[in-house]
């Protein structure tokens, strides 16, 4: 059985993440956008990584242009405007398509395990330490809302 664990991306230097280097953690894996109404949940993301990174818990963030043109940077423009404007700690990588034909393997399994095509950036998938999609959140679901909600998997 194919879990998130066995897929590899691609990191914003261009080096190799094995999934699998996270086994064991609860992910909260999240495509993300410099210029969208939502961008301000960075905050709220890397409050939650902060809160909860002792016990296991991971956030991944995938940098998306799909919507609006929302995330046009490179992405060293990217890590950039996430280490200054948001002080993001957390892995943000290399960007990617999240829906269609280009899209991401990642995202194909995700958007197969829990079905529809990714509507909006800021959309999060939990994955349950065995790998398994837990839940998927919509964008305006906060990250506020989420930790709430990771207590019930810690």
């Amino acid at each position: 059985m194919t879990t998130t664990y066995d897929f590899e991306v691609t990191a914003a230097d261009g080096s190799t993440v094995s999934l699998g280097d996270y086994k064991g953690k609860l992910l909260l894996i999240v495509n993300v956008a410099s210029k969208c109404g939502l961008t301000p949940q960075y905050e709220g993301l890397e409050a939650l990584y902060r809160a909860t990174s002792d016990s296991g818990v991971e956030v991944i963030g995938f940098p998306c242009n799909q919507f609006m043109g929302q995330e046009p940077g490179t992405d060293e423009e990217i890590q950039e405007f996430c280490k200054t404007t948001y002080d993001v700690t957390f892995p943000v990588l290399s960007k990617i398509d999240v829906n269609g034909e280009n899209s991401a393997p990642l995202y194909e399994f995700l958007r197969a395990e829990a079905p529809g095509d990714i509507q909006w950036n800021f959309t999060k998938f939990l994955i349950g330490r065995e790998g398994e999609v837990v839940k998927r959140y919509e964008p305006q679901v906060t990250p506020e809302e989420i930790q709430a909600d990771l207590a019930q998997y810690l």
